[in-house]
C-alpha cells in the first residue's frame, strides 16, 4: 500500500532534464523517497504522454507514490497515482468528478483554505513556502507555526513545500509536524549538480533527518 508519508520529490525541468530524470528518479527511489511529483509548465500532453507513461510505471514497482502537477486530463488518461492543484488549475470539484486518484491541493498560508479543501474531498493540502525558494523565488513565506495548527486540526495529510533543505531540516523541527517533505533544488542539487550516488546518499539523510 502507497502512503502519503515521507520525503516528496518533485521534478524541475532544468536540475531534472528528461535525458536524466529516469536515472536521477531510480536514484532517489533508491534513497528512499516515498512520493514523485513531475512538474513541467511548457511540453503538451501528447508529448508528456510516454515519458509519465514510463514513469509511472516505475514508481508503481516500488511503490512511490506518482503525482502529476496540473495535468488533469493527462493524470486520467494515464491513470496515474495522483494530481497535484494549484489556485490556478482545474478545481477540486471537478477533478473528483472525473479523476478516481489521490488529489493534492496548495493552500499556500491558509488553514481556512486547507479546512475547506479537506471537506471537498482532498487527500492531502501543502503549505509554503516555508523558506526562501529557488524554485519560486517570488513566494510568500509561511508561519512555520501553522504546520502544527494544521495537523493538530486536520485529518487528511498535510506537506510542507518550499525552500527546505537538509541543513534547514535539522534545526526547525516544526518542519517533522508535517506527513510531507518536500524538495526540489536541495534534492537534486542546486548550485552543483548531484551525481546518481549523491542523490541517492542525501535522500537517505534527509529520511534519517526526517524520522529522527
Amino acid at each position: 500500500m502507497t502512503n502519503l508519508y515521507g520525503i516528496y520529490a518533485i521534478s524541475d525541468e532544468s536540475l531534472t532534464p528528461y535525458t536524466t530524470l529516469i536515472a536521477q528518479l531510480k536514484s532517489a527511489i533508491k534513497g528512499g523517497i516515498k512520493i514523485f511529483q513531475l512538474r513541467d509548465k511548457h511540453n503538451n500532453d501528447a508529448k508528456l504522454l510516454p515519458i509519465v507513461q514510463e514513469l509511472n510505471a516505475l514508481c508503481k514497482q516500488h511503490n512511490v507514490a506518482f503525482f502529476l502537477n496540473d495535468r488533469l486530463e493527462l493524470a486520467i488518461k494515464a491513470q496515474v497515482f495522483g494530481v497535484h492543484l494549484g489556485k490556478e488549475d482545474a478545481t477540486i470539484l471537478q477533478a473528483k468528478k472525473y479523476f478516481k486518484g489521490k488529489i493534492g491541493i496548495s493552500c499556500y498560508g491558509s488553514l481556512k483554505e486547507a479546512q475547506k479543501m479537506q471537506d471537498l474531498g482532498a487527500s492531502y493540502v501543502a503549505f509554503g513556502a516555508c523558506f526562501n525558494s529557488p524554485s519560486k523565488p517570488l513566494a510568500p513565506i509561511i508561519d512555520l507555526n501553522l504546520l502544527k495548527n494544521a495537523r493538530e486540526s486536520l485529518k487528511i495529510p498535510i506537506c510542507a513545500i518550499g525552500g527546505i533543505t537538509l541543513s534547514l531540516l535539522k534545526t526547525h523541527h516544526s518542519l517533522k509536524y508535517a506527513h510531507m517533505l518536500a524538495f526540489i533544488s536541495d534534492l537534486w542539487g542546486l548550485k552543483n549538480e548531484r551525481s546518481l550516488d549523491e542523490i541517492t546518499n542525501h535522500a537517505n539523510q534527509l529520511n534519517q533527518a526526517f524520522n529522527i
